[in-house]
């Protein structure tokens, strides 16, 4: 039975991480830790993140897809490529002991946190198509898709570069396609995750609550103002749960 100080950490988690997901990706950076943090095992707590993370994906498809801003004829072949890909991951990641995710998740956080930390103007510009659509999918879908399916968090950051770095797209519709990308690999590896047993429905519910209400407000917010203000607060939360999973770890 979870305390209510627990309930209340893991829908605020919920909430912020399906609102900074919908706005710029990388939600799994704050839900991911949280779990870690109730004491769930790596990868008990990876499958119950791709849960609640896909409720709120949801909430942020439907909205972006109301704005006009998907167009399903060029996200596609990236869906069918991202689903296969994801999968695999999830395959992969059931292959690896929780004793050794525990060891190389809080690094994995914290390469990621360093990554957008050290890159200030990803996804503010849109710059020319250097890729196909054909090659997108077959590339960002096999890599990222893969790469969602057997660890997940800072995704949606990835693909929101990759869109607009590659495919040329302006923020709005970049974030949009990685919206309808994270959905995609959230559902198929959580296929797996769900035969596997690696889901806490308990924990999940209480944090989907908070999912849908993020994803929302977050979609919303997006579509409206962008997401440059949600920089210093989305950093700031990751390397302080980064650091107490590798003070929790060493000390």
């Amino acid at each position: 039975m979870m305390s209510w100080e627990t309930i209340t950490l893991l829908f605020f988690a919920g909430l912020s991480a399906g609102f900074i997901d919908a706005i710029a990706g990388g939600g799994g950076l704050i839900s991911v830790p949280a779990l870690l943090w109730a004491g769930l095992p790596p990868q008990m707590a990876l499958g119950t993140n791709k849960m609640q993370s896909t409720w709120g994906t949801l909430m942020a498809v439907r909205k972006y897809a109301k704005a006009g801003l998907v167009s399903w004829s060029q996200v596609r072949l990236t869906v069918c490529i991202t689903f296969v890909s994801a999968m695999s991951g999830a395959l992969v990641l059931m292959l690896i002991s929780n004793a050794v995710l525990k060891m190389i998740v809080p690094w994995m956080l914290l390469g990621i946190a360093v990554y957008v930390l050290l890159s200030p103007g990803l996804g503010k510009t849109a710059a020319k198509a250097r890729l196909s659509l054909g090659t997108f999918a077959c590339l960002a879908g096999s890599v990222l898709g893969f790469y969602d399916g057997f660890f997940g968090p800072g995704t949606g950051t990835f693909w929101t570069m990759s869109c607009i770095a590659l495919l040329g797209l302006e923020l709005t519709r970049a974030t949009a396609f990685t919206k309808v990308a994270n959905l995609t690999s959230n559902m198929a590896s959580l296929i797996i995750f769900v035969l596997s047993a690696r889901v806490n429905y308990e924990v999940a519910g209480v944090m989907i609550a908070g999912q849908l209400i993020g994803g929302r407000l977050g979609a919303g917010m997006a579509i409206r103002h962008g997401a440059p203000f949600i920089r210093i607060i989305f950093i700031s939360v990751v390397l302080t749960m980064v650091a107490k999973l590798l003070w929790d770890q060493f000390v």
